[in-house]
């Protein structure tokens, strides 16, 4: 199967957007994603939306409003994709499978989510959706006493890593300084991150404010071509692998840490790629949680189980490192708007490949690894990629 490579792309600031709806959201990175690509909407033969919804608002059926957000689309085929907080990778991967299948030659992948309209509590109901409501509805704190649960079971079996969580938090606030599109663009130090206080509570112990991602509106595009129409185009950049693994949707049926599903992904990805870790130059990975970047590091192999607190301490995954991970900042300073994530994701590695990045620019980064994950861990996605021209 052919692989489509990413010729162009657009991302919107994210945070507390005073655009009211997903359709306004979608309006901003529409026409710069295809004008970054050098192509019309008449060249685009389908488009894969990404929006987890749910509840943030009554209006759903969100792959038609592309339509609505853009000219020039009105008879081009869309379709809504969601998979929890891999949605974003979903769509991509089904505009990448539309392509490969010969059905398309030229897709739009565009990943949005409007969040801040409702109240804390009622957003906290809304993401609970991506977890198994039978047993875990009601757990305290929503998706943070859920990562707060998975934090306690691994410092029971591992030890008790709040530090090693201060510091992959400060090291992803310091990346996020220099990204123009991040939500937070403050420099939290270790020691703020690391203490209890009144500007730095707990959410769900041990988790604290400094650990959890942010709520956030915001949307980011990529436009996806047949290698054939990419050839001709001012960038490219190829899937050297993709792999999607799913995992039990129940944490009580599989152990909470170990995050198997993305274990597998890696392994797959790698193998497909005919690359290790020490090919790779950088890693953006999902920190919704700083406890799932550290148990991250032990699915792609970067630690032993248990020890990813070593590779926290010796600096390898800081920007200087040996792989910087998250130098966009992360979902942690970045924002996580639901449904764009995955898209922004994808985003962040090409602007780097493509020495498009700024401030956020790491030297000579050729090739690079995209986790993505639904849920706790259930849909996980990796991606390889590498710039082709």
């Amino acid at each position: 199967m052919t692989t489509a490579q990413i010729v162009g792309w657009a991302h919107s600031k994210f945070g507390k957007s005073e655009a009211p709806t997903t359709r306004e959201l979608m309006a901003e990175v529409i026409n710069p994603a295809l004008a970054h690509a050098g192509i019309e909407a008449k060249d685009v033969d389908g488009i894969f939306v990404g929006v987890f919804n749910n509840g943030f608002t009554k209006q759903d059926f969100q792959g038609a409003l592309v339509a609505m957000a853009a000219d020039g689309f009105t008879h081009t085929p869309a379709a809504r994709m969601e998979n929890a907080c891999a949605t974003g990778s979903a769509a991509i991967y089904s505009a990448l499978d539309f392509i490969g299948s010969g059905r398309g030659r030229v897709a739009l992948v565009v990943g949005a989510e409007k969040m801040t309209s409702l109240p804390t509590k009622e957003t906290g109901d809304v993401l609970l959706g991506a977890s198994f409501r039978e047993e875990e509805a009601d757990i305290e704190g929503g998706f943070a006493g859920l990562f707060g649960r998975i934090a306690n079971t691994y410092f029971q079996r591992y030890g008790d890593r709040s530090e090693e969580l201060a510091m992959i938090a400060a090291k992803n606030h310091a990346n996020g300084m220099a990204n123009p599109y991040a939500h937070m663009q403050r420099d939290f130090s270790f020691d703020f991150c690391n203490t209890v206080s009144d500007k730095n509570p707990y959410v769900a112990a041990p988790l604290r404010r400094t650990d959890c991602s942010l709520v956030s509106d915001g949307a980011a595009a990529l436009v996806l071509a047949h290698p054939d129409v990419a050839e001709g185009m001012q960038r490219a950049v190829a899937f050297r692998a993709r792999t999607h693994v799913n995992d039990i949707l129940a944490m009580s049926r599989r152990d909470p840490i170990a995050f198997d599903g993305a274990r597998l992904a890696w392994q797959k990805s790698l193998s497909e790629a005919g690359l290790t870790l020490d090919d790779l130059d950088f890693v953006e990975t999902h920190d919704c949680f700083t406890i799932a970047e550290l148990i991250e590091y032990e699915a792609m192999g970067l630690a032993k189980p248990g020890e990813g607190y070593k590779v926290v301490r010796e600096g390898l995954t800081a920007k200087g490192g040996k792989l910087p991970v998250n130098p966009s900042g992360g979902l942690k300073s970045k924002g996580h708007p639901v449904g764009a994530t995955g898209v922004s994701m994808h985003v962040m590695a090409a602007m780097q490949l493509c020495g498009e990045a700024g401030d956020m620019q790491l030297p000579n980064a050729g090739k690079a690894g995209v986790f993505n994950m639904g849920g706790a861990a259930v849909a996980n996605y990796v991606s390889i990629l590498e710039r082709v021209t």
